[in-house]
């Protein structure tokens, strides 16, 4: 208990500072002394409509997000007992994009400023539903339902991207695709937070039933788990929080994958002590990959989906390699 606590206080101090960095760093330096004099005069300072408007929709954005995407990857994890397993891996992600991306494609993202997170929300939830009728015959059967949804949403990203109605059109698919957090406001933020707050909230309430599934399908419903009901708590809140966070920042892979991988030597493997945790560094390894994008120097700066996948690709080798050493 202990040391769980420390490890608590060690994240909790990151997140801190990953969030004071995250708002100080930028093109433009603040002064602190100009934040603190704005915060009370009757007419905000460029400083301060950088900093309120620009950096901190930027770092909630990117905290809300890897939360998310920490507390999915868990859940899905301790759901299927594959350790590979991440939000992608059911076809949630693959339906925002496309949604967004149809969104774009039509021309409705110019017409209304909210529809590509509103379609791309309901995108992911016309995935889950496929992935979770397809796939009720069990855990192997909801993986393979989840890999071939994700083909039908690729090739309909590929298909969006081949008729593109114009080059520009093309160009703003494939950025949203690279996936980012940058030039995001309040308004789309908001409007994704009731979907991710009742996502964490269904994702949370599979944490007894993913202890119990440990011990294999047959023994948890021996012992009164519900394991359709955990399926469908696991799929909607990955559909919701997942396919929310993404129809707003696009497609950022493997936070999902590596969060709840690395609190599980500190915390222990039982599924529900990883979830929270899991969200925590999640957070913050979102956070800290965007900061890391700004400081890249590049002509443009690196998407945070480029990123992401850069710094994930080398941990899933060595994981696939730990596994294949383990596995008898």
């Amino acid at each position: 208990m202990v040391r769980r606590r420390g490890w608590l206080a060690l994240g909790l101090a990151l997140l801190l500072a990953a969030t004071l960095l995250s708002l100080a760093i930028g093109r433009v330096w603040l002064d602190p002394r100009v934040l603190l004099a704005s915060a009370f005069a009757p007419e905000p300072s460029l400083a301060w409509l950088i900093l309120s408007e620009v950096r901190a929709p930027r770092t909630v954005l990117a905290l809300v997000s890897g939360a998310t995407l920490g507390l999915a990857g868990a859940a899905l994890q301790g759901l299927l007992r594959n350790p590979l397993a991440e939000p992608g891996l059911l076809g949630v992600s693959a339906g925002a994009s496309l949604g967004a991306v149809l969104a774009i494609y039509f021309g409705f993202s110019t017409a209304f400023a909210l529809a590509t997170p509103v379609c791309g929300i309901a995108g992911a939830f016309v995935a889950a539903a496929i992935t979770l009728t397809v796939g009720r015959g069990g855990t192997l059967t909801m993986i393979l339902a989840g890999a071939a949804v994700s083909g039908v949403m690729g090739a309909g990203l590929s298909l969006a991207l081949n008729l593109a109605p114009s080059p520009y059109a093309a160009y703003e698919i494939t950025t949203w695709l690279l996936g980012s957090v940058a030039d995001r406001d309040w308004q789309a933020i908001l409007l994704a937070a009731p979907f991710i707050a009742v996502g964490w909230l269904c994702l949370l309430l599979t944490a007894r039933d993913l202890d119990v599934l440990t011990l294999g399908e047959a023994q948890a419903e021996s012992l009164g788990a519900d394991l359709a009901r955990t399926r469908l708590l696991a799929l909607a809140g990955t559909a919701m929080a997942v396919g929310a966070a993404t129809a707003v920042t696009g497609a950022i892979g493997f936070i999902g994958l590596l969060a709840p991988h690395l609190v599980r030597p500190f915390v222990g493997h039982q599924p529900s002590r990883v979830l929270l945790p899991a969200a925590l560094f999640g957070a913050i390894l979102l956070v800290l990959c965007d900061v890391a994008s700004r400081f890249i120097p590049t002509a443009l700066e690196l998407k945070l989906g480029v990123l992401t996948s850069l710094a994930g690709t080398p941990f899933f080798f060595w994981l696939v390699l730990r596994l294949r050493r383990t596995s008898p």
